[in-house]
């Protein structure tokens, strides 16, 4: 970390950035070098640090295929609720190194690292109501990416949102709701469904949501030059509270 200062800070990035993953992973994992930049595209996972149980995928396939075998632990009883153990949480002192950024809701019956089977260290997970995006969240998500190398952004939705529904409604009665509320309306209502009504009408809003803010998700351009490289995949994604099943959104 020594020379972070005057020019290089001036100039905008390489000493700048450091300061920023010094700060929010710990100047211990940035001085041992536990920061590590995305593995060749030949190889799926790293072994797991000192300490640690398992191994960590490193490519978009290998991210996503743990969390689909996650979640099918998840939804047939058969959790092994990973990376809780005291030699992890003792690894995690030096930094972490999550394999995926979820971008869920808030809704209590839907936290990620219970659909998806996953622990400490695993997951970067960023909430808020029907997912809806502001520059916190994207600042977040581009953290994750940039910072800790991680090469999955899921944003992940699911059956029976209140915020999708509050919003449908608002927007049905033409009325606004109540303070910060109304910035929930705004994001979502673009993907309201007009051809339908009722309960099938918040179902496919639900989904057309997901896609709406996957595809801004995308478009970001530090975000999207990783996609064109084939560094990073960001999908949509549902989890169906019936089910438990957590499904790709195309």
């Amino acid at each position: 970390m020594a020379g972070v200062a005057g020019t290089e800070e001036s100039n905008g990035s390489p000493g700048r950035r450091k300061v920023v993953r010094a700060a929010l992973t710990g100047a211990a994992a940035v001085a041992a070098g536990a920061v590590g930049a995305v593995a060749d595209s030949a190889t799926d996972s790293t072994p797991a640090q000192a300490g640690a149980a398992r191994t960590r995928p490193t490519t978009p396939r290998s991210a996503l295929l743990e969390l689909m075998a996650g979640n099918l632990r998840w939804r047939t009883l058969h959790e092994s609720h990973p990376d809780r153990t005291r030699a992890v949480r003792q690894t995690l002192v030096a930094g972490q190194h999550p394999f995926a950024v979820v971008l869920g809701c808030v809704d209590s019956r839907v936290p990620p690292e219970l659909v998806f089977d996953q622990g400490l260290g695993d997951l970067l997970t960023v909430r808020s109501a029907g997912s809806v995006l502001d520059e916190a969240v994207l600042a977040s998500i581009t953290y994750g990416v940039l910072e800790l190398a991680i090469p999955l952004v899921v944003v992940l939705g699911h059956q029976s949102c209140g915020a999708v529904t509050a919003a449908i409604h608002a927007a049905e009665a033409g009325e606004s709701l109540a303070g910060h509320m109304q910035y929930l309306v705004d994001h979502i209502r673009p993907a309201i469904d007009r051809g339908l009504r009722g309960a099938a009408r918040v179902d496919a809003t639900i989904t057309a949501n997901v896609r709406l803010v996957r595809s801004r998700v995308a478009a970001e351009p530090t975000l999207a030059a990783k996609v064109a490289s084939g560094e990073l995949a960001v999908i949509g994604a549902r989890y169906e509270l019936n089910s438990q099943t957590v499904h790709q959104i195309h």
